[in-house]
């Protein structure tokens, strides 16, 4: 992941917005205000898109970009200026490209090929052997999967063997080393490899953006330890950056602008199976919170929905007492109640949680009565009202010193709360159901020491710097995707750019220019091409190179990692010419659909001629891509 794309990771545009005192309003997939950059308090013409993490306005400014644009925009200055200022806010490092970098990326694709080879594999044993009948078995009739749903999630079954699966891929032409470098092989201390998973229903275990990383494996025997084993740290799995089923649910998650988190990989199946397709799972009990800035991108309502086993009831509680705050300076806080609470204030998320009745798992539940589970998820408490309905259930409040104890566990929780209304209301609650003054619960402190509060500076006051988290690579949106497909072909053929420009002009379009690309990034190497075409010192890409920022370095090299493209010039021109205009296509017909929509919400009749006038130029570019048509047939 390149630089700009880790600061891109762990900064929000909502957040930048909010910062710069934008009050949005959620209207669909998109944020809509007041634009801050003009003057102008009847119509909210600011829109931002978090999914492509741009922003865009239809009024005085009629400019958009990303989150550089914005602070450029805000603050007056370069790109360079604030790509130093947004890694210092993310706590990035900025770092020149390391040139092993386009080979790292070839030789990781090489090992994916393999983990995808790994699910074809164990998927025969599953369905085609004998010995995978046990396991197919369990699934359908102990887990009420159906085939369809075995199918859909890749289910397999490992052989019961210590080398199967090291003798099928030798026999392949895969190394040791390449099996190892994957986590299908564990190292003996004696010399010599075996297979990790033996005996075992595996699970693929995707990213966001349905790439394999590695495997999870769940025992058949129940004397087999531990009951769920997954890969280990590879290059391309990492636990703490991954969520169960977010391949599947990041549309799901969008519509209904919730996610539920559960705690087994055949939870996430069965609840998806029954229809709740919004549901994913963290790599056993932890939650980091890489996977809520993850999650935040598609909503920023998190339920967890706990097993109902006395850990998963409990485990909202660990980290309560100040004698624990080691805990909470953790990456993986496990469910901890102050360090949830602190990430959700950091995060601006919605965190609740649904527990499960009657000593039923998820899968369970939606087996019983599918529609409870919507019920349970609705019903989902705010964390402090979880644990507070836990730490009553288990003891007597008419017992003076249990109403102690609970209230010195309490406290401490409603004082991290950044909402004074929020902790005046939980004060209340506290003392109701203590049946306390609730005047005694001021000043109360927990032996050992007193909880941690993150200040609230003052207006004179330089805000307290939290360490940044790692990033978490975040889903690449259709946007940037046809973007870096047609620089990625301007970088590689730069003189086709003269010519491209004639044919937009022929058929009444503008030229290419920084304005047709969303993110700052790609302006910015953009207007290095131009200028390299007009310069007769040296070649095009040495003059680029020589001119790049930094960390532009990493992007052009990954640009410039796409496949060559290939054909005559006159094909290439054409495929040039589709791409912009598509790429065109797309940003105007969204951005129509935004203005009519505003236009009519507000009674505005200057964004309904805006959108008029965005709608000719969609007809000249429907034109132009007709005539381009023809010509191919031709």
């Amino acid at each position: 992941m390149s630089s700009i794309d880790e600061i891109k990771a762990r900064i929000d545009i909502l957040d930048l917005a909010a910062e710069a005192g934008v009050k949005l309003r959620r209207t669909g997939r998109n944020h809509t205000g007041f634009c801050p950059f003009h003057d102008n308090k009847r119509t909210p013409a600011f829109v931002i898109w978090p999914e492509s993490g741009t922003w865009r306005c239809f009024g005085e400014c009629n400019e958009g970009g990303d989150i550089f644009k914005f602070i450029m925009k805000k603050e007056g200055i370069d790109f360079k200026e604030a790509l130093q200022r947004l890694a210092e806010k993310a706590g990035v490092t900025l770092e020149r490209l390391q040139t092993e970098k386009p080979e790292q990326k070839e030789e990781n694709q090489r090992l994916r090929n393999l983990l995808e080879d790994a699910v074809t594999f164990y998927r025969h044993q599953l369905l085609q052997t004998e010995a995978g009948k046990v396991a197919l078995d369990y699934l359908l009739e102990k887990r009420s999967l159906t085939m369809q749903t075995i199918e859909t999630w890749g289910l397999g079954y490992a052989p019961h063997s210590w080398d199967a699966t090291l003798k099928h891929f030798s026999a392949k032409g895969y190394s040791e080393q390449d099996l190892l470098d994957v986590g299908l092989l564990s190292e003996r201390d004696s010399g010599g490899y075996y297979d990790k998973f033996r005996h075992r229903i595996m699970i693929p275990i995707r990213d966001e953006n349905g790439r394999m990383t590695g495997f999870g494996g769940r025992i058949l025997d129940p004397d087999d330890i531990p009951k769920f084993m997954n890969s280990p740290q590879t290059a391309l799995f990492d636990k703490g950056r991954l969520l169960y089923g977010l391949d599947r649910a990041r549309k799901p998650i969008r519509a209904a602008d919730q996610v539920v988190i559960v705690e087994g990989y055949l939870d996430v199946i069965a609840v998806h199976q029954a229809g709740y397709e919004n549901v994913v799972s963290p790599m056993g009990t932890a939650l980091t919170e890489d996977q809520l800035r993850l999650l935040k991108r598609f909503t920023r309502k998190i339920v967890l929905a706990l097993d109902p086993d006395a850990a998963g009831q409990k485990a909202v509680l660990r980290g309560l007492d100040a004698a624990r705050e080691a805990m909470d300076r953790e990456s993986e806080i496990r469910f901890d109640a102050r360090g949830l609470l602190r990430h959700e204030a950091r995060l601006q998320a919605d965190l609740r949680v649904a527990s499960m009745p009657d000593d039923l798992d998820p899968d369970e539940i939606v087996a019983r009565d599918p529609a409870e589970w919507a019920r349970l998820v609705e019903a989902a408490k705010p964390i402090v009202e979880h644990v507070l309905d836990v730490l009553v259930a288990e003891r007597d409040v008419n017992d003076p010193k249990a109403k102690a104890e609970i209230a010195a566990q309490m406290v401490p929780l409603i004082e991290d709360l950044p909402n004074p209304v929020e902790r005046d209301s939980y004060r209340q609650m506290l003392a109701r159901r203590l049946k306390v003054d609730e005047r005694t619960l001021t000043g109360i402190k927990v032996s050992g020491g007193t909880p941690r509060r993150v200040p609230r500076p003052r207006a004179d006051q330089a805000p307290v710097q939290e360490a940044a988290p790692a990033a978490t690579p975040s889903p690449v949106s259709p946007y940037r995707k046809m973007e870096a497909a047609c620089l990625g072909v301007i970088l590689r053929r730069p003189d086709l750019l003269p010519r491209l420009d004639r044919r937009l002009q022929e058929s009444g379009l503008s030229a290419l220019g920084p304005a047709d690309f969303e993110y700052t990034d790609y302006q910015a190497i953009l207007l290095l091409v131009q200028r390299s075409i007009e310069q007769d010192e040296a070649d095009t890409t040495a003059f680029v190179r020589a001119r790049l920022v930094d960390e532009l370095s990493e992007t052009h090299s990954e640009l410039l990692s796409q496949s060559a493209p290939k054909g005559t010039d006159e094909r290439l021109l054409d495929e040039l010419t589709r791409q912009v205009l598509q790429m065109r296509r797309v940003v105007l017909a969204e951005s129509v659909n935004q203005l009519r929509f505003l236009a009519e919400e507000n009674q505005a009749s200057e964004l309904n001629q805006t959108a008029q006038k965005y709608a000719r130029v969609l007809q000249a570019i429907d034109q132009a891509r007709k005539r381009l048509s023809e010509y191919r047939r031709e």
